[in-house]
């Protein structure tokens, strides 16, 4: 059975570190002109659209995004709740460091691994195995409850939390993981089954050119 409501989805748009190629996690960085820009346009997608409730991280570029795309849709009473269960990924000791650099020390390959993967390690941080262990009980107990309600969510986070979620509600297994991935400048909108599960998807896109 397919839930009356809607999920849609969201990656914050350009940050100032994605401009310099430096891998975020969990530092809080500003969007830069062109991601806020890029955000509005993102809102466009949605014109039409009511928004019942939004989420977003704890990270001020979702706050960001988020804050553009429901100004740009003129919805400026929706109830909005940030959650650290859905802030990007943990980088841990690379938090800061060049990500193209860094592909050069290591090679293509544990750079890809390193990136993409579904356990590979990362000192002191954390693998998106461990970011799925928080989005996904996030969104089976704070979010799908709404769904079943007929109710509309927008949810703006990272590109590996959204990474976590889509695995859980496009049902991927694991080995496939490394090749999903949450595009800057989409929006996806889903219809879920009772276990929260993709049975309709519909992706708009804005024109992005982030080198990230």
């Amino acid at each position: 059975m397919t839930l009356p409501g809607t999920l849609i989805i969201a990656r914050h748009h350009e940050s100032e570190w994605n401009k310099e190629g430096k891998w975020t996690g969990t530092r809080d960085v500003h969007l830069t002109d062109y991601g806020f820009k890029k955000s509005e346009e993102m809102g466009l997608l949605l014109k039409g659209t009511h928004i019942d409730a939004a989420y977003a991280s704890m990270q001020v570029r979702t706050i960001e995004t988020l804050s553009c795309m429901l100004n740009v849709l003129e919805e400026y009473h929706v109830p909005i709740e940030h959650s650290a269960a859905l802030n990007e990924r943990d980088y841990g000791d690379y938090t800061g460091m060049n990500k193209w650099d860094m592909e050069k020390v290591v090679g293509e390959e544990a750079f890809e691994s390193m990136r993409r993967d579904w356990d590979y390690p990362i000192p002191h941080g954390e693998t998106l195995k461990m970011v799925y262990a928080r989005v996904v009980p996030f969104y089976l107990e704070k979010i799908l409850p709404q769904l079943k309600e007929g109710k509309t969510i927008l949810v703006v986070s990272h590109g590996n939390a959204l990474r976590a979620l889509m695995t859980y509600l496009e049902s991927i297994p694991e080995e496939h993981v490394r090749e999903l991935e949450m595009l800057f400048g989409a929006v996806v909108l889903y219809h879920v089954d009772e276990e929260g599960r993709m049975v309709t998807k519909d992706i708009r896109t804005v024109t992005s050119e982030v080198h990230a």
